[in-house]
């Protein structure tokens, strides 16, 4: 291996610590806690700590090192991960229309939740940091919420200026904290040595023949130390399989594993420690330090899965699942770093309401867990279709493996269940409507196409189409942005309404591919159709922002009379009147119209010269 590829390897591991290990990474100030002080009080004895430990270690390991580090994240659409690019990929390699149905709808709901999941992290991740207050400076206990609200609205605000160089900016922060708290579980540790027989699965075990209501109900605490695994699989595209399992063996999970080990040695010797077991392992000088520290941590854990909900976004409105939204690209070099301020002040709200009505981080851990679990669930029966259809496997090796999976993320799912009413209704009820609206959505604009499909004038047509008898031709050049497979709807609108077509016509055909992004020689297809008329086939990944302005000045190479500084650029836009007798159809196509009405506008989506763009519309029944 060279110095500069040794280089680049070593800048991807920090930068995989930074983003992708930040939410796992600050779970030891929550998790351990929450087993036995959570939403079920647990009293605390050493069998059952010991126990407890035991789940934690082996949850970790099968979770996270076994099921996501090797066997998930094999899964890459040309190099990209995240559960939508997963269900697109096992979508890819199923055979019946009714299975590639069932399947997007699972990756709908696996987005969905980890929608509820991003609306959770930043509120329980920082309460929880703050929260070392109540132990460092009791006397400012009374401020936590203030001072959590914050910090969390400061972040949100400064999204708009975007996060380059995340990586390389939170990866030093996060060693520090690595090594950290993985040095004081350590001293811990050596205090009391026999926590180390924990890692013997058969104290989990005996744990769960012994006292198996206890330890159900613990497993709905113990899932809280995998939260963001799934953002293993979700940035896999940004740094690569390698660096992110080399920074999960060498500096994640040994630290981890010390951390829980240290509080479960702690509460051992002082059963008093378990309502913050974290913070009282640091000596008392230095809690103040620690605090500001685990701020800095959870502040990071929160932008990942902030600026992943971003990505999803983007991604969900390529596949055609979200209304077109204004998506800002924060960085000329990071093709992945995006902006979407809509979504972005929505989180906003959420978090701030949730912080306001929980008021602490157990409050609200009682509630995490329920999403997170229907993710791994999910991803579980993907994977099992990928590995059977994709790879091939044996079903004598692909059952077994799932099976196996699945009864651990089921159990995990059942036992957060329990505390539904504790909270644990809120992520549900977030997945639930944003789920409904992806499904709308989709529903709607597909009702949409086959209505416009008796509209559609073949390509072939084109010629009798502009030159009718009245239509008038007039001078310049003008685009004509379309997804349709005929004639575009507004240069047929255009003809039939205002009786002229231009001298120039480009017509940009754009198709979303099912891979993240397109090989930029592959992307653009043109020809000329006459001396009037050129249409451009364009394809653009699921990952990738459409640019009709780029495609454009492209064409120009080969057609300079398409000038992408005086062209015009021509939509087809829908007015929908809702004309279903069915109540429950009529009121589906009603929320879809209202979405309809509200999308962002095509100009400001595509980033168009506002003067320079014109709308024909159309009125619509469905």
């Amino acid at each position: 291996m060279s110095r500069g590829t040794r280089k680049g390897s070593s800048l991807l591991t920090l930068g995989a610590l930074g983003v992708v290990f930040g939410d796992i990474g600050t779970s030891p100030l929550y998790a351990f806690s929450e087993i036995f002080a959570g939403a079920h009080d647990i009293a605390v004895t050493d069998e059952r700590v010991l126990g407890a430990l035991s789940l934690v270690f082996w949850t970790l390991t099968l979770i996270v090192s076994v099921k996501y580090v090797l066997i998930v994240m094999r899964a890459g659409n040309e190099g990209e991960g995240g559960i939508m690019v997963l269900a697109s990929l096992a979508d890819s390699v199923v055979r019946h229309r009714r299975s590639a149905a069932i399947i997007m709808v699972f990756g709908v709901l696996g987005a969905s939740l980890f929608y509820g999941d991003g609306i959770i992290t930043p509120a329980v991740s920082v309460l929880s940091a703050v929260e070392g207050l109540e132990i460092a400076a009791p006397g400012l206990a009374a401020y936590v919420v203030p001072i959590a609200l914050v910090l969390l609205i400061g972040l949100f605000v400064i999204q708009r200026f975007g996060t380059h160089r995340v990586g390389t900016v939170f990866g030093p922060i996060m060693v520090v904290w690595f090594v950290i708290i993985g040095v004081l579980g350590l001293m811990s540790v050596l205090q009391t040595p026999g926590v180390i027989a924990s890692v013997l699965p058969t104290y989990a075990i005996g744990y769960i023949v012994s006292d198996p209501l206890t330890a159900f109900l613990a497993l709905g605490s113990v899932v809280l130390c995998v939260t963001g695994a799934e953002a293993l699989y979700a940035d896999m595209g940004q740094f690569g399989r390698r660096p992110i399992r080399l920074s999960w063996f060498a500096i994640a999970a040994p630290a981890l594993y010390l951390n829980y080990l240290g509080q479960g040695a702690l509460v051992m010797r002082q059963p008093e420690a378990i309502d913050n077991p974290f913070y009282l392992l640091v000596p008392a000088a230095l809690q103040i330090p620690m605090v500001i520290l685990a701020t800095a941590a959870t502040l990071i854990a929160s932008q990942a899965v902030i600026s992943g909900a971003f990505s999803m976004t983007q991604q969900a409105i390529r596949l055609g699942y979200l209304p077109p939204m204004r998506v800002l690209h924060t960085s000329a070099s990071e093709a992945g770093q995006v902006y979407v301020p809509l979504v972005n002040w929505m989180l906003m709200i959420a978090v701030v309401g949730l912080v306001i009505g929980f008021q602490s981080s157990s409050n609200l851990a009682s509630a995490y867990g329920i999403a997170v679990t229907g993710t791994f669930v999910i991803t579980t029966c993907l994977i099992a279709v990928v590995a059977r259809r994709l790879w091939r496997l044996p079903l004598w090796i692909v059952i077994p493996v799932f099976l196996f999976f699945l009864v651990i993320d089921g159990t995990f799912f059942a036992a957060n269940l329990t505390k539904f009413s504790h909270g644990g209704w809120f992520p549900l009820v977030a997945a639930a409507i944003i789920f409904t609206v992806l499904g709308l959505w989709r529903w709607g604009s597909n009702r949409l196409a086959r209505t416009l499909e008796d509209l559609v004038v073949p390509m072939d047509d084109i010629s009798r189409v502009i030159h009718a008898p009245g239509v008038m031709t007039t001078p310049g050049a003008t685009v004509y942005v379309t997804g349709e497979g005929g004639v575009p709807y507004a240069l047929v609108q255009q003809v039939h309404l205002m009786g002229v077509a231009e001298e120039c016509i480009l017509i940009l055909r754009m198709h979303t591919a099912d891979v993240p992004r397109v090989d930029p020689a592959l992307a653009v297809e043109c020809r000329a159709m006459d001396e009037r008329i050129v249409l451009a086939e364009v394809r653009t990944g699921f990952m990738e922002r459409p640019d009709p302005a780029g495609v454009t000045a492209a064409v120009a190479r080969l057609y300079p009379q398409f000038d992408p500084a005086t062209c015009r650029y021509a939509f087809h836009s829908v007015h929908i009147e809702v004309g279903a007798t069915s109540p429950l159809v009529w009121l589906g196509t009603e929320m879809y119209s209202v979405m309809q009405r509200n999308a962002t506008d095509i100009q400001l989506y595509f980033g168009l010269p506002a003067d320079r763009v014109i709308a024909l519309g159309r009125v619509v029944e469905l």
